[in-house]
């Protein structure tokens, strides 16, 4: 048996165990992954990001990493054409990136960090303790034993660690089936947002060299026991059964059958096990969101998790974790019922399409399902102030350094370490420099609707925990996101 009661065990090499196995390891934490897969998935399921996980990527220098990125601003919110751009900052997101590239670049990057990923080991079973929890794990040479201070799983929608470690996970069962498909040589009508046609809705997009994304959603189809038995010859025989379209001699290259089943565990958090991405909820993919949702998750926990393993997290540090993305994941679980809703029902559900389309088009009605989408107006309950930017994520910009040089927001975040931007030397935060960097600039822009900003405290997650003017006192923030200060540890 081995014991490591320093280091955090992550069950699934998803986009979202790998994300979070790197964001450990920039903090110094010992990480071992562990996949049931013997080789990457292969999959194109998630084909790109929303606004704000195309922005946490970029916060390590991960975005960057995938080359030139399409970005637009035209999407849709359940079928029905929007403008994302109404509210400055958002987008539809980046396209065209299928996960596995997302897969191959995280591991990448994981492996530079000293992270160690191991294929074809399965947990079979776990025993949380006081101060550690044991897995017990099924590898190629036979069960073995692994000890750490915390397990996340991130093994996806059909999570074994949720089941194991009993979390309670409530929601709507499926009640219909749809297929996606990677399909070279179609030589169909482009549908980039998706078409309603009769008997369904279809949507054809191209994910570049060739290969273009196919989703057949016919109304009707109950869910099957196994839906792992999707073929080509059942997703061609929909697509033209639905649009008269034949497939006649394209290539499928990948082929898979999902549902509209919508879950949510009531705790991300059980003592020593938690849970991230897919496996503390699931839901339609209705406009991108699940892999960006997971990838928050994971960014969100990662710092507060290595905190805690550290040593100098606060109290309820890594609880926030719950407080914090629970609320989020309801809300996208919310929000593609909604879009699922208008976009799969049959044609009684049109007078209800016909008002909200008219809804849409109101700037303010665009601006909020924007936001909500996009996961750009995401705020978190961080402390006392009443800046309006406290709590939320500082857009990127560039800033003149104190000695003239010149860097933009998201590269001082790439270390996954609290920032302090300043435009004095703020000594008192000098307590605290072995967990976050002091950053002088000469000047800071102001907030997107014009209110002054002095100085801002960053958490590693690109999030606000204090703003000056107006956001309230900085060291009780210091305290509330970063422990006690080095002086008072020492003193004590």
């Amino acid at each position: 048996m081995s014991t490591t009661e320093n280091s955090v065990i992550i069950v699934g090499a998803g986009p979202v165990g790998l994300m979070l196995a790197g964001e450990l390891r920039l903090s110094g934490v010992q990480v071992d992954v562990y996949e049931r897969r013997l080789t990457r998935s292969g999959e194109s399921r998630g084909v790109g990001f929303t606004t704000r996980a195309a922005e946490v990527l970029a916060q390590r220098g991960l975005l960057q990493r995938f080359g030139e990125v399409e970005i637009t601003r035209q999407g849709h919110f359940g079928g029905i054409p929007m403008d994302f751009g109404v509210l400055e900052g958002s987008n539809f997101g980046v396209r065209g990136i299928p996960q596995w590239r997302v897969e191959e670049m995280l591991e990448n990057w994981v492996g530079e960090l000293g992270g160690a990923v191991h294929r074809g080991y399965e947990v079979r079973e776990i025993r949380p303790g006081e101060d550690s929890v044991t897995a017990v794990i099924d590898g190629p040479d036979g069960p073995i034993e692994r000890t750490a201070a915390y397990l996340v799983g991130c093994d996806g929608g059909h999570s074994s660690i949720r089941r194991l470690a009993g979390f309670d996970f409530p929601g709507a069962d499926a009640v219909r089936e749809m297929y996606m498909a990677d399909v070279v040589g179609a030589r169909v009508r482009p549908r980039p947002i998706g078409e309603r046609v009769p008997g369904g809705m279809v949507m054809c997009g191209p994910l570049g060299d060739g290969v273009d994304r196919l989703i057949v959603c016919p109304i009707g189809t109950p869910p099957s026991n196994d839906r792992s038995s999707a073929n080509a010859t059942e997703v061609a025989a929909a697509w033209e059964r639905l649009t008269g379209e034949s497939l006649a001699g394209a290539e499928f290259t990948w082929v898979s059958a999902f549902t509209d089943a919508t879950r949510q565990v009531t705790e991300y958090r059980r003592g020593r096990v938690l849970l991230a991405g897919d496996a503390a909820h699931i839901h339609l993919p209705a406009g991108g969101q699940g892999m960006s949702l997971g990838l928050q998750d994971a960014v969100n926990l990662g710092w507060k998790l290595a905190a805690t393993v550290h040593g100098w997290a606060p109290d309820g540090l890594l609880d926030s974790y719950h407080a914090e993305r629970h609320p989020i994941g309801a809300r996208v679980l919310r929000n593609t019922l909604a879009q699922g809703m208008l976009y799969l029902s049959g044609t009684d559900i049109e007078p209800l399409r016909s008002v909200f389309a008219e809804l849409v088009a109101m700037p303010d009605v665009g601006r909020h399902l924007s936001g909500m989408v996009s996961g750009i107006d995401i705020r978190y309950p961080v402390g006392e102030g009443s800046h309006p930017l406290l709590g939320s994520r500082l857009p990127d910009a560039e800033l003149e350094l104190a000695g003239g040089r010149r860097i933009r927001i998201h590269d001082l975040l790439r270390q996954a370490r609290g920032v302090l931007i300043s435009t004095d030397e703020a000594e008192l935060a000098t307590d605290w420099h072995d967990r976050i960097d002091l950053v002088t600039v000469r000047g800071l822009p102001p907030a997107l609707d014009g209110t002054p900003v002095e100085s801002v405290l960053l958490r590693p997650d690109g999030y606000l925990a204090w703003v000056a003017p107006d956001g309230g006192d900085l060291s009780t923030a210091l305290q509330r996101w970063f422990g006690p200060a080095r002086v008072t540890a020492q003193a004590a």
